[in-house]
């Protein structure tokens, strides 16, 4: 474990929230003992493969990008070797409660994995699994490790803005400000300002010379 410039050992953190939008404070937390000595990222992307008849290769069709996981496994220590001792099944059971199923919700719990300079992964737990490694005559397990994946739970809102979503085959909503102009903004869209009248007759305007400044305008998907 590598302190920071300050000294200061900062440990990986998975906050719970009950809410979608990750509103108000942490219903719970949970602090990894030891910090993982690996994260794993990992991403997939899903296309159709179009293939004429008699073709040895075929054109991949970009479908859609699937949500990422993040890997890690967590070490728990009850022996005490490397200077403090935790209770490995009290450690456990936060991790249970801070990220598998909330009876209150009915449903597990929104989390975010925070670390260090990591970018604050916003998700909820895919798969876990509890290796217990050492036990005392008694049966109290003293070591443990668990191996969790985490996927991808990003609000609509913030997937777009994530992928910067332009493309024209989307929906897209615009503030219209004032020096706006509806050909030049099918322009930026569509990559054709003739589109215009489609917009307009879209958003049911009779004048798109006169759209008043704060008017929502969508943009529909539309074909040149």
């Amino acid at each position: 474990m590598i302190p920071d410039a300050h000294g200061k050992l900062e440990k990986l953190t998975i906050l719970a929230y009950a809410e979608a939008d990750y509103a108000g404070s942490p219903i719970a937390r949970f602090e990894a003992f030891v910090n993982p000595a690996e994260i794993t990222l990992s991403y997939e992307i899903e296309y159709d493969a179009a293939q004429g008849a008699g073709t040895t290769n075929s054109r991949m069709n970009f479908k859609n990008m699937k949500p990422g996981d993040l890997s890690l496994a967590v070490f728990i220590d009850g022996t005490g070797a490397n200077g403090r001792s935790a209770d490995v099944q009290q450690e456990i059971e936060k991790f249970q409660t801070a990220t598998m199923y909330n009876g209150d919700i009915h449903r597990s719990n929104y989390l975010k994995v925070v670390w260090g300079t990591l970018q604050v992964k916003r998700c909820v737990l895919k798969s876990a699994s509890i290796a217990y490694k050492l036990f005392r005559p008694d049966g109290v397990p003293l070591r443990a490790v668990i191996s969790a994946v985490f996927t991808d739970n990003s609000d609509d809102q913030t997937r777009v803005a994530i992928a910067q979503d332009h493309s024209p085959d989307l929906t897209h909503r615009r503030i219209f400000k004032a020096g706006d102009r509806l050909p030049a903004l099918c322009g930026e869209i569509y990559g054709d300002p003739r589109l215009y009248l489609r917009v307009a007759e879209a958003n049911g305007l009779d004048d798109f010379r006169r759209i008043a400044p704060g008017t929502e305008v969508f943009f529909p998907p539309l074909e040149k």
